[in-house]
């Protein structure tokens, strides 16, 4: 392959990320979440529970990022503070009853967009993608 070739998948794959994302933040509309509020939300339901140091370190952003995240969805009844009970310094975040029906709205939100995304592709053609972005990811 030419590198003229290999530049432009570099730049598909950058359009179909920005499409992606773009989908993304219009299918999270509805409850006025940010990305960043979403995958917090998404990971503090799925460990029933988590730090605010564990949390930062699962979305890769610094723990100020974090708090501020954190804080947003708490703010909106989404995310309780807590003591740690191992640690009274610590502070563990766990979902509200809210929290747990708006992440699994947004999941099924997500997985709605993705399914009208993807069905573009055969049935052939998504496992084949699926293939190949599982080769080229880290």
């Amino acid at each position: 392959m030419t590198d003229d070739a290999t530049g432009m998948l570099g730049d598909l794959v950058m359009r179909v990320a920005r499409t992606q994302r773009r989908r993304w933040r219009e299918a999270l509309a509805p409850w006025d979440l940010s990305p960043h509020q979403a995958r917090a939300l998404r990971v503090v339901s799925e460990r029933d529970g988590v730090r605010l140091s564990d949390l930062a370190q699962a979305l890769r952003i610094a723990p100020r990022s974090a708090t501020e995240v954190a804080d947003g969805l708490q703010e909106r009844g989404l995310v309780e503070r807590a003591a740690d009970p191992g640690d009274r310094r610590a502070v563990v975040l766990t979902p509200t009853a809210a929290g747990r029906r708006v992440q699994r709205e947004v999941d099924d939100a997500r997985a709605a967009d993705s399914h009208e995304l993807f069905a573009r592709l055969s049935a052939q053609d998504r496992a084949e993608l699926a293939r190949i972005l599982r080769t080229l990811t880290d």
